[in-house]
């Protein structure tokens, strides 16, 4: 050891793993009461030192992206999946960047990704021998959001087999009263551009008419504009059993109705409390069409893809008067749970026929993407390999990240998670 070190290599390597374990200043303050005093740049500059990159030769690889700031900038991070452990981080998520490093590792064999961020669009141009694998979580929530996006544009049909097409504005909260105004005047909108689309006007011409932006005429043409009005929940909902037996019972005022909750648990104001009672007694003066309030997209989406004897009768009773007036989205269900079991189950000879069958159906756009990701799609199902621990150690970079108030640059983060054991 050299005479003008001033510390061993045993002390060097503990100060190595404060640097790792902790950072800077938090790491300075914990040397500190061990009687080890070092300064926080000497921490970061020791873990800079002995950084060292991973040299193992790659087969098996997990990429995905992270945010350096959210949807401003992103970097991707890569994962060698055999040994379960980081290789390197990219600053950015462009397809150059990835192919180069991918072309400069010729010997990888598997790549698992996400199907977005262009990362398989690198690895077919850097390795196009290699076989690549969507992640299952991944397939998992893209159908589920396929169906959340079908029930969507069924809203007003399934409002019409509930029976509620009418919407009385006297029985919505404030905020749904404006969010419904809204509601109107996009309906509007889109009945204009509608019947200027069926009278053969072109999109340019219907833009430069109604003052909306191409993009917009584009979509209500071509029918993929939402109906986006839905009532949400509210902090009154868990409660409601209980506000309708003590309604029938005789009690009806507000503020005692609030006290009696109060005592239950209820942590909501009295003013939420009276509001109800409001809506109940003009509600009591309406018919019952008038007063039917369908679900919001996203609560019958849930309803429908949950198992029945997890239901109750009225949960149960809505889902029937959904699927009978709606058999379309019966039918999208259907499909989305064989999607979803093929996944689980690994059935991949199952594919072809499951995307035969989605050709008419509601999520025949997300049968089509499956379509051009198929053979990534198909090794999900007959690979053992996913993106699973490659999403663990993005939350352990975002961990470190954050522990560094988000300031640390790439050299930096990369050598505190590679130098980690």
């Amino acid at each position: 050891m050299s005479e003008r070190v001033r510390r061993t290599d045993r002390m060097e390597g503990i100060v190595h793993h404060l640097g790792l374990a902790l950072g800077g200043r938090p790491g300075a303050a914990f040397a500190a009461r061990l009687m080890l005093p070092v300064s926080n740049d000497t921490l970061l500059r020791v873990v800079r030192r002995r950084a060292r990159s991973r040299t193992d030769p790659l087969v098996v690889i997990g990429v995905d992206d992270w945010a350096f700031r959210r949807n401003h900038r992103y970097g991707t991070i890569i994962c060698d999946l055999e040994r379960r452990r980081i290789v390197k981080l990219l600053p950015d998520r462009e397809i150059g960047t990835v192919a180069a490093w991918l072309a400069a590792h010729p010997g990888i064999r598997v790549v698992s990704r996400d199907r977005g961020g262009g990362y398989g669009e690198a690895a077919a141009r850097a390795l196009p021998d290699a076989i690549q694998v969507a992640d299952r979580w991944h397939l998992m929530e893209n159908a589920s959001g396929a169906f959340l996006e079908a029930v969507s544009k069924s809203m007003k049909p399934i409002r019409a087999g509930l029976g509620a097409t009418f919407v009385d504005p006297k029985l919505l909260t404030c905020a749904e009263r404006r969010q419904y105004g809204g509601y109107l005047r996009r309906e509007k909108t889109n009945a204009i551009v509608t019947k200027l689309a069926a009278n053969g006007v072109s999109i340019k011409e219907i833009a430069r008419r109604t003052g909306r932006s191409r993009k917009l005429v584009r979509l209500i043409v071509r029918g993929q504009r939402t109906d986006m009005f839905r009532t949400r929940q509210g902090s009154l909902d868990p409660h409601l059993p209980f506000l309708d037996a003590q309604w029938e019972a005789g009690c009806r005022n507000g503020a005692e109705l609030w006290r009696r909750l109060r005592a239950l648990g209820f942590g909501g104001s009295e003013r939420v409390v009276r509001e109800w009672t409001t809506r109940r007694r003009r509600s009591e003066r309406i018919t019952s069409a008038q007063l039917c309030r369908p679900p919001s997209a996203r609560t019958t989406a849930r309803l429908m893809t949950r198992k029945r004897d997890q239901l109750t009768r009225t949960e149960t009773l809505t889902v029937a008067a959904i699927e009978e007036g709606v058999p379309t989205l019966a039918e999208a269900r259907t499909l989305v749970d064989r999607f979803q079991s093929i996944v689980r189950r690994k059935a991949e000879a199952d594919l072809d026929p499951w995307l035969k069958d989605t050709g008419s159906s509601l999520i025949a756009s997300f049968a089509r993407a499956i379509t051009k990701d198929f053979a990534a799609v198909r090794a999900a199902a007959t690979e053992q390999w996913s993106s699973g621990q490659t999403e663990g150690h993005v939350n352990r970079l975002k961990l470190i990240k954050r522990q560094m108030y988000g300031s640390a640059k790439l050299d930096l983060l990369e050598a505190r998670l590679i130098g980690a054991p």
